[in-house]
């Protein structure tokens, strides 16, 4: 008679969890080398360079970092004006935190009204 060897389910562990992100981060890696608009939790506006997402941070190089309380002008106007006429360069690195990341998206992808 053929021994019939009864497996445990698998426990998950946090180590075979996937990481932050798992494929998501591919898709917005198809934005690198390309000015992109990072809506944050904050009460800041990235635009940049898209140059590489990690665990935790999401990298920008040549970035204009707008404090939206600090501006009279209203958001989406700014960020219309930065496609028009161009980033507004700050900042030449900035490490944005994935965890306060709200939406990704394109400069060039900015519909003008």
């Amino acid at each position: 008679m053929a021994k019939v060897s009864k497996s445990s389910p698998k426990k998950r562990t946090t180590a075979s969890k996937k990481k932050r992100g798992g494929n998501k981060t591919g898709e917005i890696l198809i934005y690198r080398d390309k000015n992109i608009v990072v809506d944050t939790a904050s009460h800041f506006i990235f635009i940049g360079k898209l140059q590489e997402i990690g665990d935790y941070f999401m990298t920008l190089t040549d970035v204009d970092v707008h404090d939206r309380n600090e501006s009279p002008s209203m958001n989406e106007k700014y960020i219309m004006d930065s496609k028009k006429y161009g980033v507004r360069c700050n900042r030449r690195l900035v490490h944005v935190r994935l965890e306060e990341v709200i939406s990704v998206s394109l400069l060039e992808d900015v519909i003008e009204y």
